[in-house]
This record gives C-alpha cells, sequence and structure tokens, in this order.
C-alpha cells in the first residue's frame, strides 16, 4: 500500500515546480467536503489526523480504517491560451484503534506536499521544456489521551519522498541536453495538538481545537546532474549538498471552533485558521543560470544561490454537516455537507503571490450493514498569482473515501 501511495499521487500544476511543491493539509475525503476544517473535530466516528488530540474520542470497541483517493481535471489559462489536464490517484490511508479508557492512536500514510508539472517554451537556438514529478509523503504514528474534558495528542511521523525537476534542451543543431534537480528527503516531523470540549447538556457541544508543529531543519540530501542525450552518456554531478542547516519546514499553527447539535438529527458547524511561518524556513537553492547554462562550478559554494523567499502561509476554511434525521429511512440518514475555504500561498514567484479560493460539497453514505461510511464529495478549486496573474488554474475534483466503523473489541459469549 505504501508503494501505491507513494507512485499514484498526480497533482497537476506548473506552480509545483517552485519549493517543495503544494502542500497539502491532512484533510480525509470527509474532511475536504466541508471546506478542509478538522482542528476541532473529534466526533470518534471519524479518523481525524489534522488534530491527533481527537484520538481520544474513539471509544473502547471501535476499530476506524480510512482509505480515500482522487481525481482531479485542471483548465489552465494564460494569455488568452488555455489547456486542459488530468491527475489524480491515492491520496490517503489511516487507521485509528483504542488504547485504553480514553485513549486512542492513530497511524497512516499522509501527502505532505506534491509536484506535478510539464511545459516548455522557445529559447535562443533551440527550445526547452521542464518537467517534474514526486513530492513528500508522511508516514505518522499518533496518541491522545484525555481527562475531564481536555485531550492531548501528537503525530510522530516519518517524511520521505523524492521531488524531481528536469530540464531537456535541444538545440538548432539538433543537439540534446537533459538538467535533473533531485531533492531526497529522509526526515522526522512531530505534530502536537489539543482540544477542549464542553457541554451544556447532552444535545449541545462546543470544542475548541489547537494544533502546533515547530520549525525544524530537512534531513535529506539534494544534488544536480547533467547529461548529453547521447549512446552510452552519463550523467555527470555538477553540485551535491546535504539538506540540513540548509532547508527547513515552518512553524505551524491550526486554530478551530466546532459546535454540533445532536437530537433527533446533527448538525455540525466549524471554523478554521491556519498559519504557516515560511518566510523563516530558508530553502538554499543548489543552482542556478550558470547550471543550466552547463558551466559546472568548481566547488558547492560556487554554485549556491540566496535561494527561494517564501510568504508565511494563510488559510481560512469554514464547513458544516447536516443529517436530517439519524434514525429515519436511508435518505434521511444520509449526511450532507457544505464548505469553503481562502488560501495565502507560500510561494513567492518573482514576487507574485498565489492565491487560493474554493467551495466544497459532499454526502456521507452510510451502509446497510453497520456504520461505515462511504464519503463522495466534490470541489472547486481557483488558484492564481497577485499582482501580475501569469497562470490561472480552476480545478474540479472529485474525492472519494471509505470509512471503516467495526467493531473489535468486543468478547462475545457463547451459550
Amino acid at each position: 500500500m505504501a508503494v501505491m501511495f507513494a507512485s499514484a499521487q498526480n497533482q497537476t500544476s506548473p506552480y509545483s515546480m517552485y519549493g517543495y511543491g503544494i502542500i497539502g493539509d491532512r484533510a480525509t475525503s470527509m474532511q475536504r467536503q466541508m471546506g478542509s476544517v478538522g482542528y476541532a473535530m473529534n466526533s470518534g466516528r471519524q479518523i481525524n489526523v489534522m488534530n491527533p488530540a481527537s484520538y481520544a474520542a474513539i471509544d473502547s470497541l471501535t476499530f476506524l480504517f480510512d482509505l480515500g483517493a482522487d481525481i482531479s481535471f485542471l483548465k489552465s489559462s494564460e494569455n488568452g491560451s488555455n489547456e486542459n489536464t488530468i491527475g489524480g490517484g491515492v491520496d490517503y490511508l489511516t487507521m485509528q484503534f483504542p488504547i485504553g479508557k480514553h485513549m486512542g492512536g492513530s497511524f497512516g500514510l499522509l501527502p505532505y506536499s506534491s509536484v506535478g508539472y510539464a511545459f516548455g517554451n522557445e529559447i535562443k537556438h533551440g527550445t526547452m521544456s521542464n518537467q517534474g514529478s514526486g513530492g513528500i509523503n508522511q508516514l505518522y504514528l499518533g496518541w491522545a489521551g484525555e481527562l475531564k474534558g481536555v485531550s492531548l495528542g501528537f503525530n510522530l511521523s516519518y517524511d520521505f519522498g523524492n521531488i524531481v525537476d528536469d530540464l531537456f534542451t535541444t538545440t538548432q543543431s539538433g543537439g540534446q541536453a537533459k538538467y535533473e534537480h533531485v531533492m531526497q528527503i529522509r526526515d522526522w516531523n512531530i505534530n502536537i495538538g489539543a482540544q477542549y470540549t464542553t457541554r451544556w447538556n447532552r444535545f449541545h457541544k462546543l470544542v475548541v481545537g489547537l494544533t502546533y508543529s515547530p520549525k525544524k531543519t530537512m534531513l535529506g540530501k539534494t544534488w544536480v546532474t547533467a547529461q548529453e542525450m547521447v549512446q552510452d552518456q552519463r550523467p555527470d554531478t555538477l553540485a551535491y549538498m546535504k539538506m540540513k542547516n540548509r532547508y527547513y519546514s515552518p512553524n505551524s499553527i491550526g486554530v478551530g471552533v466546532n459546535y454540533t447539535f445532536e437530537k433527533s438529527y446533527r448538525l455540525m458547524v466549524e471554523g478554521d485558521f491556519t498559519w504557516q511561518q515560511w518566510s523563516k524556513a530558508p530553502f538554499s537553492a543548489i543552482y542556478d543560470e550558470r547550471v543550466l547554462a552547463g558551466q559546472k562550478p568548481s566547488s558547492v559554494k560556487d554554485i549556491l544561490t540566496p535561494g527561494m523567499n517564501f510568504y508565511d502561509r494563510t488559510r481560512y476554511g469554514v464547513g458544516a454537516e447536516f443529517v436530517p434525521e439519524l434514525r429515519g429511512s436511508y435518505l434521511k440518514r444520509v449526511s450532507y455537507r457544505l464548505g469553503a475555504y481562502y488560501a495565502n500561498d507560500y510561494l513567492n514567484i518573482n514576487g507574485n503571490r498565489l492565491r487560493e479560493t474554493g467551495v466544497t460539497c459532499g454526502f456521507g453514505f452510510p451502509t446497510y450493514e453497520g456504520k461505515t461510511m462511504i464519503n463522495l464529495g466534490f470541489e472547486w478549486k481557483r488558484r492564481s498569482a497577485h499582482p501580475a496573474k501569469l497562470i490561472t488554474e480552476n480545478y474540479f475534483n472529485i474525492t472519494l473515501g471509505v470509512n471503516f466503523n467495526e467493531v473489535w473489541f468486543w468478547q462475545r459469549k457463547i451459550r
């Protein structure tokens, strides 16, 4: 499953060639239908990796397994020309289980970032094309405990993946060359979460959630190779260096408020805010125009550039879920979900900043034999740069998640 997950992601966007690519939010299919909110969500019926403190809400007999996939239709436009592409694949794999009274755990595989693009243009005396693929994945293990309405938890993750950026040049005389930049990440990370739950009667519940991930240096290595595209020509390494103390992940804070009313029907609404301090997370580029011109440097110092400057990433999300009747007919037990979000991305592209706006909706279809839920969602997202427009991207995403809810730890009596 891990190999399938790592090879199936395909987030398509020319903007993903910068930095670490397009950053994800650890949202499951159900949460994506609600604008990817979840910092204050702790129903115990759905896995919530966005805030590990939510694991404590699971009861002592339940085992949860959630698998999600998506397909993305992209229409990008620039200077009056349009291009349509399709991407998608396996999105995440998570599990949650009880550890003891008021304690729960989880483990799984999530995307942290995604890279996928391909485009070309003419240059002096030839043509040039760019393509990239890969991303960073997180294999995590989490724990949470609850005492008197306060839940604390953490996710400890192993971050891994390769980000590969290729540049191909073809001269008018027919000569071809390939320049490849590879970032190989082998790192660890931690995300800490807290939730406070209060009830003023058995029908009303209010939850406040908070998460924090500290700034830390990234571990791994990065290198650049050049290769003439002729028979038996081997790549020539132009530069190589360790990522430690040159590349960083940022301080990240997430805050959310969730209100749930549950009687004969259920209504849940949540608002979230995310802040990631990418402006204080250095990114030391390993190559510049001299490398792409085929000039081999005398040392790594000769090739290092000031790197990329990022913006702080902020995101606002709201979402709601409504179930008409908890014990009614099938259609009345379906969950109906809506959401919206607005984000200022971390990428700085020649002084231009990316903005994302999206609206979401979806349905949670319960199965007849138990509490298992099939989540089908739809998302429209627009990504554009400011102040210069650059490329405008419009996405239509279809998400599908299956949340298995099974009773595994109930000892049946034999009569």
